[in-house]
């Protein structure tokens, strides 16, 4: 007999072809057949071990995380709910530029210190590892969700060049371009690049098209967090858009928002640009997350060249009353590049997270609203809150537009990405909620999308991105990554107050034809493994 029959499931298949009702037989981790319901009219039903009624629930595959900031808490959490209770099976990391291989010991210091606002600091974590081949290897030991991996141009740039703002020589880009080689070789899935972050912004066109011509010769794709995405955001779009045309290689643009007020709604210009490009013959998909606010580190919002050498020459900046006062100038006056070239407005900037549990208070409320509680300016409070917890500050920035979201989640080339955050106190509940709340707001609540049409967007479309031959559909023959969900009640449990709820309405997820969600409960099982990239 075979492992589990799920039984009169109404599946929805990820192609985007209307759903049917069936059964779906695992075995041996895949799907082994699929009997539709007509097809099964006065005949014997499949049987297995175990069956499980589907009545009333929707089977999809598996949704993927096309923008996953997990590179840490797969291995510090192997319970990982965030992510497999909202039927999650797959995260892309490496995201923005900035991950943990390839590295060595002086540049692994040095990440660290620069994303702990992303995954925290790492003192609980054994960095066993230095290159991509060897991180893919760690993740092989058992994680809760499957992973890929994307190697970040920052940190091969800080690893051949260093942290500082100048071009790299001819020895130095041949060492990028050996590194870039060497992790897609060891199973990486593309590049990723985040321009408005040190030591990655400081690559000009030129050195990026260069690895981007070693990515295509691989099979990989470029995925970069590009320059601006406030004031000159289509300007870096097109930049984009014209560079992986010039190195003929796949781009994926990454949580493609149009934020701040210069860009209220003008995603139509965006998707005018992308379409132009598509009817030309570029390969472009594109994720976004489902809510208008972003979320990054309150350092990020530096101007470049007070990053420039790396976070302690950026403390040490911040410590020097006269260059502080450069620095509060570009941000306050002239609008910094880390601030997407627009004049910050601290009430828009919330803090959601501090690595220093003396510094909690700040959490929960905007710089504007602490600093008018102190009786000081926004910029001391700011700088306070950067010095004293070493720049692991994270926050929201209250700065999106609601039907810009809406607008590019109906593209023909958008995929779901979470860019989820899991530090901090208060975390983003994109982290926890990107998933349920496409399905239950974006679907059912506004129709904004059809059922069909959204889990086509979460699940075939990246897995095509990816060039996974055997994941991302409901087919015989493929991988058993599968969701089981109530289309009326599934929804988001997340909110900005209550960050960490889990989903409701999703009581099954399945990995390789394994429960790791099983009637609404985690299991113990640790199905994820590394997903590496597939040879041309």
């Amino acid at each position: 007999m075979e492992d589990l029959v799920i039984r009169d499931a109404d599946v929805v298949d990820g192609s985007g072809a209307p759903s049917y009702r069936a059964d779906v037989v695992v075995d041996d981790g895949r799907i082994v057949s699929i009997v539709r319901e007509a097809a099964a009219a006065g005949c014997q039903r499949p049987r297995a071990v175990r069956e499980l009624d589907a009545e009333g629930l929707v089977l999809s595959p598996g949704f993927v995380d096309m923008h996953a900031h997990s590179d840490l808490a797969l291995l510090r959490d192997p319970d990982h709910s965030a992510k497999a209770a909202q039927g999650v099976t797959l995260e892309v990391l490496g995201q923005d530029g900035l991950s943990y291989a390839p590295v060595d010991d002086r540049t692994l210091a040095e990440v660290r210190g620069a994303i702990a606002g992303w995954n925290g600091p790492g003192d609980d974590i054994d960095f066993d590892w230095r290159s991509v081949g060897e991180y893919l290897d760690r993740l092989d030991r058992g994680i809760a969700v499957n992973a890929a991996y994307l190697i970040p141009q920052g940190t091969v740039r800080a690893l051949a060049v260093g942290w500082e703002d100048r071009a790299a020589t001819p020895a130095e880009l041949d060492h990028m371009r050996r590194l870039v080689a060497e992790g897609l070789a060891q199973g990486a899935v593309g590049l990723s690049s985040g321009l408005t972050y040190t030591p990655g912004m400081y690559a000009p066109d030129a050195e990026l098209t260069e690895l981007c011509r070693v990515v295509a010769a691989y099979g990989g794709y470029y995925c970069p967090h590009h320059r601006s995405y406030g004031a000159g955001a289509l300007e870096a779009y097109a930049e984009m858009v014209a560079l992986a045309r010039e190195a003929d290689c796949p781009l994926h643009l990454a949580h493609a928002t149009m934020n701040f007020g210069v860009n209220e709604g003008r995603a139509p210009e965006l998707l005018a640009l992308l379409d132009e490009a598509l009817a030309a013959g570029a390969d472009i998909t594109l994720d976004t997350y489902p809510y208008t606010p972003g979320s990054t580190t309150l350092a990020a919002m530096l101007p470049s060249w007070a990053n420039e050498g790396g976070p302690a020459a950026a403390l040490a900046r911040l410590a020097d009353d006269g260059t502080a006062e450069r620095v509060r100038h570009h941000l306050e006056a002239v609008g910094s590049d880390g601030c997407h070239g627009v004049p910050i407005e601290w009430d828009t900037i919330e803090i959601s997270g501090v690595t220093d549990p003396a510094l909690t208070d700040f959490v929960g409320r905007t710089v504007q609203e602490s600093a008018d509680a102190r009786g000081e300016s926004p910029w001391t409070t700011a700088r306070r809150l950067l010095v004293a917890d070493r720049l692991g500050t994270t926050i929201f920035q209250h700065v999106g537009h609601e039907e810009n979201v809406r607008t590019i989640m109906r593209h023909r080339v958008h995929t779901g990405g979470s860019d989820g955050i899991l530090q901090g106190t208060k975390p983003h509940p994109r982290a926890y909620g990107t998933f349920p709340h496409y399905l239950g707001h974006y679907v059912r609540e506004l129709g904004v999308l059809t059922l069909e049409e959204c889990v086509a967007h979460l699940t075939s479309r990246p897995a095509a991105r990816l060039r996974l031959p055997d994941r991302g559909l409901v087919r015989e023959g493929y991988r058993a990554d599968l969701v089981l969900f109530d289309p009326e009640t599934v929804a988001a449990g997340s909110t900005f107050e209550n960050p960490r709820r889990l989903p409701t309405g999703i009581p099954h997820v399945l990995i390789d034809g394994r429960f790791v969600i099983e009637d609404g409960h985690r299991t113990d099982t640790l199905a994820g493994r590394a997903i590496r990239r597939a040879p041309l």
